[in-house]
């Protein structure tokens, strides 16, 4: 099973890239910010050249003037957090 490393914040009050890590896979929920902050299901990971894809779905759909509530989208793994 893959899975990923995401920052975590749960009991975290400093800079983001200084932040602990945690492992996430398939089916966790992770938050990101495209326009505000928002979160997503963890439906695919997906290692490449540069790192690690998060791909994400949220039944609602996601806010915001970039993602326009679509209800998927991709997400680097650096760049999400619980």
């Amino acid at each position: 099973m893959m899975t990923a490393q995401v920052s975590d914040c749960r009991k975290y009050e400093g800079p983001m890239d200084e932040a602990p890590k945690a492992t996430v896979k398939v089916g966790d929920w992770v938050d990101f910010k495209s326009d505000h902050e928002q979160s997503g299901r963890i439906t695919k990971i997906e290692s490449h050249r540069y790192g690690t894809r998060l791909h994400l779905h949220n039944p609602e759909g996601f806010g915001g003037e970039y993602l326009r509530y679509a209800k998927n989208t991709v997400v680097e793994a650096g760049d999400c957090w619980i």
